[in-house]
């Protein structure tokens, strides 16, 4: 079996800004979100979903959910603890949805691997 690679380099190259994590939820909030690479899976599920899509007609086998830093800990550092679960729960959506079309265009079944951070 393959995993996928790095979630984050990926996320570089996409060259990201602020405007991007901050989506239109958090469009006023009090601190600078860029960086929040786990807070895109809610703000620019496109962005994870391609990423995970890349990695899977590269080969991977199952890709894991954008929720390395999903926990209330790691989001105090940007003030968004409220929304843990959300970012874990968009996260699982978006890579079952990368996996079930990557499967139905060819055919073979890919899973995800969940981090509960919740």
């Amino acid at each position: 079996m393959i995993i996928d690679g790095a979630m984050g380099t990926m996320i570089q190259r996409e060259f990201m800004e602020e405007e991007d994590f901050r989506g239109e939820i958090l469009k006023d909030h009090d601190k600078p979100l860029k960086g929040n690479n786990d807070l895109l899976s809610v703000t620019r599920p496109d962005i994870i979903y391609k990423i995970h899509k890349l990695y899977l007609e590269a080969g991977a086998d199952f890709v894991e959910t954008n929720t390395f830093s999903g926990t209330t800990i790691a989001q105090a550092d940007y003030h968004c603890e409220h929304l843990v679960h959300e970012i874990n729960y968009q996260s699982a959506l978006v890579a079952r949805k990368a996996c079930d079309d990557v499967g139905a265009a060819t055919g073979i079944v890919l899973g995800i691997m969940v981090f509960a951070n919740i």
